[in-house]
C-alpha cells in the first residue's frame, strides 16, 4: 500500500508560483496589498497543489481568527440578502471570513448565538439593530468584543453603527402620502416588540399624520410577522374597516407585496381603489405589479462600509465609528393621487 502523498506547504505554494512566501502569505492574508496578477498566480498554484493554509498557527501568532460573526433576524426573505452579501465581500477582501446566523426576531436566540459565536473566538459582531437586554452589550463590554449595528442609527448611544434613521425615513413617505391627498390610512407593521426599526417606522408613520393634524386614534395598525401571507392577511382585514382605508402603508416591501397580491385576489386594482407602500427597496418592489413605491435603503452600501467599520474597530485603528446613511422616496405604480 503506497504512502499517501505530503501536504503541500507554503513553501510549495511559492516555488510553483515562483514568488517569496511572504508574497503568498499577503495573498492568502491581505490580498489589498498584493497585485491581481500576482494573486491569480498564487492561487492557480494554491488550487493545483491542493494547499489549504493553516489558519490556526496564524490565528495564534496574531491572537484573532480573522472570522467574524453576524446575527441576523431572518432569513426567510430578501430583507437583509443584499446588505450581508456586500458585508461579507468587503469583509473577504479585508481578509476575514464570516459566520452567520439566524435569531428568528426572537432575543433569547440571539443572546445565545451571540455567546457562541464569542466562544467560536469571533474578532467581531455584527447585530441588527439596537433593541436587546443590557446584559448583552455588558457581556460584549467585559469581553472587548467590537461590535457595530446595522440597519438603524442611533448616535446618543454608546454602541457604533452603520444605520438609518427609520423613523425620519417613514415619517417623509408618510408626508408624501398624505400629501397626494390620502386621509384614511392603514398600516401593516412587523411586531413592535424586541423591534426598534418596526417601532421606528411605525412612530414616523404616527408622527406625520399627528403633524397633518389627524387623530392619531384614526389611524388603523395591525402588527404582524415579516412574511408575504401575513401582510396579505393583514391587508384582508384592513379592508373589512368602515371607512376602508384609501392607501395601506406597510412596514417593507415584504408585506407590500402580500397586501399587493391580497388586492389582486379581491378585485381591488392597486392604486385606483387603494394605494400601497412598502419599504426597504429591495429587488421584489421593481418585480411586483404595480411597482412598489417604498424608502429605499442602501444595502450594499451599508454593508461595505459596516465591513471595513468591524475591520477597523478589530485592528484598534477606531473606538467607535457612527455613520448614518442617507435614504430616500421611491415613487412607483402602487401609490396613487386622491
Amino acid at each position: 500500500m503506497s504512502a499517501p502523498p505530503p501536504i503541500p506547504t507554503l513553501e510549495d505554494v511559492a516555488r510553483a508560483a515562483r514568488v517569496s512566501t511572504a508574497t503568498v502569505s499577503r495573498c492568502l492574508n491581505e490580498q489589498q496589498k498584493v497585485t491581481a496578477k500576482t494573486r491569480e498566480r498564487v492561487m492557480e498554484a494554491v488550487e493545483r497543489l491542493g494547499y489549504t493554509p493553516n489558519f490556526n498557527a496564524r490565528a495564534m501568532a496574531a491572537k484573532r481568527s480573522y472570522t467574524i460573526g453576524a446575527i441576523i433576524p431572518t432569513m426567510e426573505n430578501a430583507i437583509f440578502a443584499r446588505g450581508l452579501q456586500a458585508f461579507q465581500e468587503a469583509l473577504y477582501d479585508l481578509g476575514y471570513n464570516l459566520l452567520v446566523s439566524s435569531s428568528a426576531y426572537q432575543p433569547k436566540l440571539e443572546a445565545e448565538q451571540i455567546r457562541a459565536l464569542v466562544a467560536r473566538g469571533a474578532d467581531g459582531l455584527l447585530l441588527i439593530g439596537y433593541e436587546r437586554d443590557q446584559a448583552v452589550y455588558d457581556y460584549l463590554d467585559r469581553r472587548s468584543i467590537p461590535t457595530v449595528l446595522a440597519w438603524a442609527s442611533s448616535p446618543d448611544k454608546a454602541q457604533s453603527f452603520v444605520g438609518f434613521d427609520n423613523q425620519s425615513a417613514m415619517h417623509s413617505l408618510a408626508d408624501k402620502v398624505i400629501e397626494m391627498g390620502h386621509c384614511r390610512i392603514g398600516v401593516i407593521s412587523g411586531v413592535i416588540e424586541g423591534n426598534d426599526r418596526a417601532s421606528g417606522r411605525l412612530a414616523g408613520i404616527k408622527e406625520s399624520w399627528q403633524a397633518h393634524g389627524f387623530d392619531i386614534k384614526d389611524l388603523v395598525i395591525i402588527e404582524t410577522q415579516y412574511e408575504i401571507e401575513s401582510g396579505a392577511k393583514a391587508f384582508e382585514q384592513l379592508m373589512t374597516v368602515d371607512p376602508k382605508p384609501t392607501v395601506i402603508m406597510c412596514g417593507n416591501d415584504v408585506l407590500a407585496t402580500g397586501a399587493i397580491s391580497m388586492a389582486r385576489e379581491l378585485g381591488l386594482r392597486v392604486p385606483d381603489d387603494v394605494s400601497v407602500t412598502g419599504f426597504d427597496d429591495i429587488e421584489l418592489a421593481r418585480y411586483v405589479w404595480p411597482p412598489l413605491t417604498t424608502v429605499h435603503v442602501p444595502h450594499q452600501q451599508m454593508g461595505r462600509i459596516a465591513a471595513r467599520a468591524l475591520v477597523d474597530l478589530i485592528e484598534k485603528r477606531a473606538t467607535k465609528i457612527s455613520r448614518e446613511l442617507g435614504v430616500s422616496i421611491v415613487l412607483r405604480g402602487s401609490l396613487g393621487r386622491l
